[in-house]
């Protein structure tokens, strides 16, 4: 990661943030505890330099410590959006965007999230996204082309709301 980079905010909703600093807790005393424990009993199997037990423990800690390194990383850099105070007069994050393929005639709905809550899977995509930034800054009537995988999608930005992060 550069340097500069560190100081980058990380935009996220409010229940967002909760869950980040719930995983953390989790990580911080229960996983720890179990890990902890984990290495203690497999000290007891002998010798440690034979003991797969004991080096698959300790590997599962660094990954842990590692997980809970990137998570308060994540809180210090964190910058919660107030969705209530979200314009809608254009897309931005924290929006809910119903979209029409233009070229299929289907109807779509995304939500405009930061990059840490996105999940494509339940039509949370990421404003960092190819879809996302691709409307970022668009209106309602807005016909927008956007590159993904596939090749090229024409979207018309049908109705813009402010997004209910759930």
């Amino acid at each position: 990661m550069r340097e500069d980079s560190q100081n980058v905010k990380i935009l996220i909703s409010r229940h967002g943030y909760e869950e980040l600093v719930k995983r953390l807790e989790y990580l911080k005393t229960i996983k720890r505890a179990e890990i902890s424990e984990k290495i203690k009993q497999s000290i007891t199997f002998g010798d440690l330099s034979e003991n797969a037990e004991y080096d698959s423990a300790k590997q599962e800690q660094a990954f842990l410590e590692s997980e809970i390194a990137d998570i308060e990383a994540q809180i210090a850099r964190a910058e919660i959006i107030n969705e209530k105070e979200v314009g809608i007069d254009k897309v931005n994050v924290g929006c809910k965007v119903e979209l029409r393929n233009v070229d299929k005639k289907t109807k779509v709905t995304y939500y405009i999230t930061g990059p840490l809550e996105a999940d494509p899977d339940n039509s949370r995509i990421s404003w960092i996204s190819p879809v996302g930034q691709g409307l970022m800054g668009h209106k309602i009537g807005d016909v927008v082309e956007i590159t993904v995988p596939k090749g090229k999608v024409r979207f018309k930005i049908m109705k813009i709301e402010r997004g209910k992060n759930e």
